[in-house]
């Protein structure tokens, strides 16, 4: 078939072509195009020069609800990745909380555990310094005691506080 052969078109398609045709020399297109507008719209609207009954291509109907059927397809796998999707993430957001808090845990106990041991490791030692500090003070208070005595008793025998 030759290009620009008519014959594969439906008188309908013809009819509305030479409609679409005249309504666009009325505009004041040329006639080539106008011609040329015609058959693209009819082209467009009709998907090509297709008689009827010739088996070629589908109905609109047929059309539609295969339009219709990809529409829904695209639409439930849409969904299904988003629930993939969002799925992936709570998982992951799950795993990761539970990580932080396991980390936020053991970090707690080691804190914990290290006070724990210094103040265990600072009592003996505040003991131990406590009763040092006991003892020198109490060396100490006995010393004075001891000098205060000496002073008192030579005072007693009428010396200036030296030795006899």
């Amino acid at each position: 078939m030759p290009r620009g052969d008519k014959s594969a078109y439906t008188e309908k398609q013809k009819r509305q072509a030479e409609h679409i045709e005249d309504s666009e020399r009325e505009q004041g297109r040329s006639e080539e195009d106008a011609e040329r507008i015609a058959w693209a719209t009819v082209n467009k609207r009709d998907g090509g020069g297709k008689k009827s009954g010739s088996g070629r291509g589908a109905s609109k109907t047929a059309k539609k609800t295969s339009k219709t059927a990809r529409k829904s397809t695209k639409k439930t796998a849409r969904k299904a990745t988003t629930k993939v999707a969002k799925k992936t993430v709570s998982k992951a957001a799950r795993k990761a909380t539970k990580k932080t808090a396991s980390k936020t845990v053991r970090k707690t106990t080691r804190k914990t555990a290290k006070k724990t041991v210094k103040k265990a490791a600072k009592r003996p030692a505040k003991k131990i310094a406590k009763k040092t500090a006991r003892k020198a003070a109490k060396k100490a208070a006995t010393k004075t005691a001891r000098k205060v005595a000496r002073t008192a008793g030579n005072t007693r025998h009428g010396g200036d506080g030296a030795r006899l």
